[in-house]
C-alpha cells in the first residue's frame, strides 16, 4: 500500500526540511518509489533540492492538498510532504473536513506523521497535541533532532513521551551536521548525495566524509524503522521462457 509521510511539528526552524530531505535521498538510494510536495511557498526546501522528484502544494487550496491522495493511490509508493512552519491550521481543516484519516483507511492507505522536536516546551506540546487529535487513526516518528537542540530530558519526562510509547510511535535521533558544512551545502543548492561524493558540490575532502559518515548514521535508523513505515520497491519479476 502507499503511505503519505507528513514532516512536520509545525514549528519554524525545527529542521523539518533537512528531515524532508534525507527521507528523499534515502528513497533515491535505496530504489524505494516515492514523490514528494513541498509546502513552503517562499524557499521550499525540496523544490530546490529535488526539484526532479518534487512539486508545490498550498494546503489552504484544497484542490490543491488533494493531489495527495491521487498521487498515492495512482501505484504504491511514498508521498512526502515537507510541511512548512504554521501549516498545522490548513492541514488540520483539510483532513477534518474531508474524514481524510478514514477514507485513508477505507482505500488503504497509510498515514504516517513525523514530528520533529528541538528542545523546547512548545515542541513537546505540539507533539501531545498531534496524539491527542488522531489517536490510532495514524503512525507517529518522534525525530529529536540534536541540531537544534542537546538535552531532551524534558520531552524524555513529559506525558507526551508515554503517549508516544503506549501507541507505538517510532524514535529517531537525527544527529548534529557541523554547520558550516550544512551552510556549504545549502548555499551549493546540493542533494545530499552530491554533497557527500562530489567536488561540484563545492564541499572539501573532510566535509564530504562529515556528510558521508552523517548520513549513514541516520540511514542506519531509517533501516530499523522501515519496516511497515517504507512503501518497498516493486518486486522485479524475470522472463520466463520455456526450456530456460
Amino acid at each position: 500500500m502507499s503511505k503519505i509521510h507528513f514532516v512536520g511539528g509545525e514549528k519554524g526552524g525545527v529542521g523539518k526540511s533537512v528531515l524532508a530531505r534525507l527521507l528523499a535521498q534515502y528513497h533515491i538510494d535505496q530504489g524505494l518509489p516515492f514523490a514528494a510536495f513541498d509546502t513552503d511557498r517562499s524557499h521550499g526546501a525540496l523544490l530546490r533540492f529535488y526539484a526532479d522528484y518534487s512539486q508545490p502544494m498550498v494546503l489552504d487550496d484544497f484542490e490543491s492538498t488533494d493531489q495527495l491522495m491521487e498521487s498515492a493511490l495512482e501505484t504504491d509508493r511514498d508521498i512526502l510532504v515537507d510541511l512548512a512552519a504554521q501549516t498545522s491550521l490548513p492541514l488540520h481543516r483539510w483532513i477534518d473536513q474531508n474524514d481524510f484519516l478514514s477514507l485513508a483507511d477505507e482505500v488503504q492507505v497509510q498515514i504516517v506523521f513525523w514530528h520533529v522536536l528541538d528542545d523546547g516546551a512548545d515542541a513537546i506540546a505540539l507533539l501531545d497535541h498531534l496524539f491527542k487529535r488522531y489517536d490510532r487513526a495514524a503512525a507517529y516518528v518522534v525525530v529529536k533532532n540534536y541540531g537544534r537542540g542537546k538535552n531532551f530530558s524534558a520531552y524524555e519526562a513529559s506525558a507526551a513521551r508515554l503517549l508516544a510509547r503506549e501507541m507505538g510511535a517510532a524514535a529517531f535521533d537525527l544527529p548534529d551536521l557541523h554547520a558550516a558544512t550544512m551552510r556549504k551545502i545549502d548555499h551549493g543548492s546540493a542533494s545530499l548525495w552530491a554533497a557527500a561524493h562530489t567536488k561540484d558540490s563545492g564541499l572539501g575532502l573532510m566535509d564530504r566524509q562529515r556528510v558521508k559518515v552523517w548520513k549513514n548514521r541516520i540511514y542506519q535508523q531509517f533501516n530499523q524503522v522501515s519496516e511497515g513505515l517504507f512503501t518497498p520497491a516493486p518486486t522485479v519479476v524475470p522472463d520466463v521462457q520455456d526450456g530456460f
